[in-house]
């Protein structure tokens, strides 16, 4: 079950975290993965890290805040190869604050990564999977996109649109038998989490709140949340659209 044999994958933010781990669990699964992101040097370790693991990976600079990177990127992809049949939108930033505390610059910068970055992926590539009646595009939203974070506005703002986006794109195209889903996961242990706590005057306390807003008193690890896009991308959830798959431990059912 979850074979991706024959099908092609794009990940955003897949030099790190979350993103690399989808990544490596798509290949896993026999899946042609296309690694991108904006840090070149990391992007391309893992997709040779990927290829000595026995699966197909290639890394292309992609910054998904950037109109013209996209639109060079999304050209080259399609010069040289097929494009892809599932689309991870992963690329993600976050910031700490209230309203109050939340300049505009903030505010734009996390909309054109968390928001417009999908957006614009998007819109080059669904009409080439209309075309071909086929096509799994999966957004990493986030806990925050179903019920607010405290001290996160721009976070939760960006990440309720993630979510509305996607059930927007279910209602006016899955008819055309491309699918479209978010996962919405809890607090991940991934290398910028780690860099966040590190930052903290309390580390130990910082890591002991994260942990503490999870039934299992872990954040999950960002093989985890993999599994979940996995599943999402495979024919198995053929019947799977517009949904917001939770993988939070709990924090939705009220912890």
């Amino acid at each position: 079950m979850f074979r991706l044999d024959g099908k092609s994958a794009l990940v955003t933010g897949a030099a790190s975290g979350i993103g690399e781990a989808i990544a490596r669990s798509l290949a896993r699964q026999g899946a042609r993965v296309l690694v991108t992101d904006s840090d070149t040097a990391a992007g391309e370790a893992v997709a040779a890290s990927i290829g000595r693991d026995g699966g197909a990976a290639r890394f292309l600079h992609l910054d998904v805040a950037d109109d013209p990177s996209c639109e060079e990127a999304c050209a080259a992809l399609e010069a040289g190869e097929s494009p892809p049949d599932i689309l991870v939108n992963n690329a993600g930033i976050g910031a700490v604050g209230t309203l109050l505390e939340t300049e505009a610059l903030t505010m734009d910068a996390l909309w054109q990564v968390n928001v417009m970055g999908g957006f614009r992926l998007t819109r080059r590539f669904l009409p080439g999977m209309i075309a071909r009646r086929s096509g799994s595009v999966i957004f990493i939203a986030s806990i925050g996109g179903v019920v607010a974070v405290r001290d996160r506005f721009a976070y939760t703002t960006t990440k309720f649109a993630v979510v509305g986006m996607v059930k927007a794109l279910a209602l006016d195209h899955s008819a055309t038998g491309v699918r479209f889903n978010a996962v919405c996961p809890c607090r991940v242990e991934t290398p910028f989490v780690q860099r966040r706590l590190a930052e903290s005057a309390d580390p130990a306390a910082a890591e002991r709140e994260m942990r503490g807003t999870q039934l299992t008193g872990r954040m999950a690890r960002p093989e985890e949340v993999a599994a979940g896009v996995v599943y999402l991308a495979s024919d198995e959830a053929a019947m799977v659209t517009g949904s917001t798959l939770m993988i939070d431990s709990g924090w939705s059912a009220g912890k």
